[in-house]
């Protein structure tokens, strides 16, 4: 397992806690995001790839909150379908310009840009997270990249990430508790 990369972690704080409020869709990459980046190919050429179960809670856990999510990938891949199939999460594959897809589905939505939230790992995310209100790079993103995101997970993709990042957007929905 990838060590965690403390020293680059932005989490967010408490006082972020309304701009995590404000966002009303969260959208993931996928490979380097909900994986490990690595891909296993068998003689058969079929791929696989795997994904944390803890991520899976944890999206079972926000989408049960109210927040809205999806998957935005670059690639075309039954992977991709069958595992947001699982945890009942849409996604939208195959668009080698995800920032115009990106850009497609606020505008299907109507929902404002400052009111979305992107994770990404690599610099083919970059577009997205320019566009998106609060941008999210996971630990072990792409050089450059965690330096372009308001945020960066303490875990690595594939290793919980995608937990982390579900954990912050429930800590901020939370109520806050009464002092007695």
């Amino acid at each position: 397992m990838p060590k965690e990369h403390r020293s680059s972690a932005r989490a967010p704080k408490k006082k972020h806690a309304r701009l995590l409020n404000s966002v009303q869709l969260l959208v993931f990459d996928f490979d380097g995001v909900w994986t490990s980046n690595q891909v296993l190919v068998l003689q058969d050429g079929t791929e696989g790839v795997l994904c944390n179960r803890t991520d899976g809670l944890g999206l079972g856990m926000l989408r049960e909150s109210g927040l809205a999510m999806m998957v935005l990938s670059a690639e075309v891949n039954p992977v991709v379908s069958k595992r947001c199939e699982k945890v009942n999460i849409p996604c939208v594959q195959g668009h080698k310009d995800k920032a115009g897809a990106f850009a497609r589905v606020l505008e299907e939505r109507k929902i404002l840009p400052k009111h979305t939230a992107y994770v990404g790992n690599d610099v083919n995310d970059l577009p997205c997270m320019r566009i998106a209100g609060v941008s999210i790079a996971v630990s072990d993103a792409w050089e450059g990249v965690a330096d372009e995101a308001m945020f960066v997970t303490r875990r690595a993709g594939g290793f919980g990430a995608v937990r982390e990042v579900c954990e912050w957007f429930l800590a901020a929905r939370a109520p806050a508790k009464k002092r007695s």
